[in-house]
């Protein structure tokens, strides 16, 4: 576990996972790699905590979250991240009344395995950005009926996907709009681990699960000392 500077108030948490090759034994496997990003009072950006382990099991998430707030993680009102396997579980045990922004970016993705037909996806994608571009809770509601209805015969599997799954993209209408923007997808690790990318596959194939953690770690201190002395992500002004 990555990270044991004493954290303290901040406002929003963002999420993720990807994975590195690392040795183990005779094998190569996919270690998961979770890291958390912070928004704070003040509105800047900071890396909070990573984390390597073989899976991002509800344990590995669970143990990784508990980690954050031992270290003094409070005052959150919203965290964003996509739907990792054992994520949603663990933020039901260590932040049960924190709401939950499930990113748009992705949901948009995982919505085009429902769609039945080619033809039908460049449709089906401008109707969930509709949804999300709606300016308000309420007309994105509806307008998540009409497309329940519109799908519910052409694309079944679709319609009721859209019932369970798209709502859990509509929590950030609960926030003020000047935030929406940043916080309605986890864009900010996406743009990180671009750069992670691109450090990382220089080592290829890590020895073991400590040096992975090593570097990483290093590569995220240096572009979180970047953040907290550059200029606010956010305005946290009311």
């Amino acid at each position: 576990m990555a990270g044991t500077s004493p954290l303290g108030q901040f406002s929003y948490l963002i999420l993720d996972a990807r994975y590195e090759k690392v040795r183990q034994g005779a094998h190569v496997i996919d270690s998961a790699v979770l890291v958390a990003y912070g928004v704070d009072t003040r509105g800047l950006r900071h890396v909070l905590g990573v984390s390597v382990a073989l899976s991002e099991a509800e344990v590995h998430w669970r143990a990784f979250l508990e980690s954050l707030t031992l270290r003094g993680l409070h005052g959150l009102t919203l965290i964003t991240s996509d739907a990792h396997a054992g994520l949603k579980a663990a933020l039901r045990a260590v932040f049960p009344s924190v709401l939950w922004q499930r990113c748009q970016f992705h949901l948009q993705q995982n919505a085009q395995a429902y769609v039945p037909k080619q033809g039908m996806k460049k449709e089906v994608s401008e109707t969930i950005r509709t949804i999300f571009h709606a300016p308000n809770r309420a007309e994105a509601d509806r307008l998540l009926k009409m497309a329940m209805a519109t799908y519910e015969k052409t694309a079944p599997q679709l319609s009721q996907w859209m019932e369970v799954h798209i709502p859990e993209g509509l929590t950030i209408f609960e926030f003020k709009s000047s935030h929406r923007r940043r916080l309605r997808t986890s864009n900010l690790a996406e743009r990180v681990n671009r750069e992670l990318k691109r450090r990382t596959r220089v080592a290829s194939i890590f020895p073991n699960v400590a040096s992975c953690e090593r570097l990483v770690t290093g590569l995220l201190v240096e572009i979180s000392e970047g953040w907290e002395s550059g200029k606010a992500y956010l305005s946290m002004e009311e």
